[in-house]
């Protein structure tokens, strides 16, 4: 099975940032360009419709867009828009969404919520779905109706079996996708994925049934599991691991490097083209 690459792009940089990013990723041979959809940066569509307007070739999709703070009419009309700007290469990514207790919003059920929204999208534009999720009734949902299944803010191969499982005889692929900081000054790239990584920990600590116990706080011992750091050849291995254990897709997200351009072309020379 060849081994496909995506990168993660956060919703906190200035316009026009995005499109050279996207540009640069599809030039150095990654296969997937996804933002992120976080509570807190702008929505998803805007980086995507800059991508969609400077490359060619890459798929690109929201990872994920919500059901609660978006109307399912709302989702619809932000994938036509994303897939007549692209050419017929976006996805689409649902998931119930993180933070937003914070803001007042239950997120009651969930499955439903998604099963449904996917439901009216897909009759409105054809395109690939995506559901992110760790639980085993989202997960067995992503095995029923979705094409990948995206395990956010994870690094960890022992839950590629976990997730396998949860999606019984579903031939779903599995991607994994986490902060990244590759650099060739391994404790420097692992401090900076350490601080990075604080705001998605708490979210996702939780969630990981191979811990023997949840942890309070991420510490260097722990990073591997929610974090791609430290050197190329660092960052290499563990994603060897992760294609050993049965993902299909690996996707870097930002910030990628202490430069983010840097990061991009150590993954691509260090990464992308390992074990092929």
């Amino acid at each position: 099975m060849s081994r496909r690459f995506g990168v993660g792009l956060r919703g906190n940089l200035l316009a026009g940032r995005y499109a050279r990013l996207g540009t640069l990723a599809e030039q150095l041979g990654f296969d997937v360009v996804s933002a992120f959809h976080d509570l807190g940066d702008q929505p998803a569509l805007a980086p995507l419709l800059e991508v969609a307007r400077a490359t060619s070739s890459v798929t690109l999709g929201p990872a994920c867009l919500n059901p609660y703070t978006m109307g399912r009419d709302e989702i619809a009309s932000v994938m036509e828009q994303l897939q007549e700007a692209s050419r017929g290469r976006a996805y689409l990514g649902l998931a119930r969404g993180a933070w937003l207790d914070t803001i007042g919003i239950a997120q009651h059920d969930a499955v439903a919520r998604i099963r449904a929204t996917a439901a009216y999208v897909l009759s409105r534009v054809d395109v690939p779905l995506v559901i992110g999720g760790w639980g085993p009734r989202i997960v067995a949902l992503a095995g029923e109706i979705a094409d990948e299944l995206k395990v956010g803010g994870s690094a960890n191969p022992d839950l590629v079996a976990v997730m396998r499982a949860r999606l019984g005889t579903a031939r779903t692929g599995i991607v994994f996708g986490a902060v990244t900081v590759v650099d060739e000054d391994r404790d420097t790239a692992r401090a900076r994925a350490l601080a990075t990584v604080q705001r998605y920990f708490e979210v996702v600590a939780r969630l990981d049934p191979t811990l023997d116990r949840v942890p309070t706080e991420i510490t260097d011992d722990l990073l591997d599991r929610f974090a791609f750091a430290g050197t190329p050849d660092d960052v290499a291995a563990q994603v060897d691991r992760l294609f050993a254990a049965g993902t299909s897709r690996v996707e870097f997200g930002a910030p990628f490097g202490l430069d983010p351009e840097r990061g991009l072309r150590l993954l691509a020379r260090g990464v992308l083209g390992r074990g092929e």
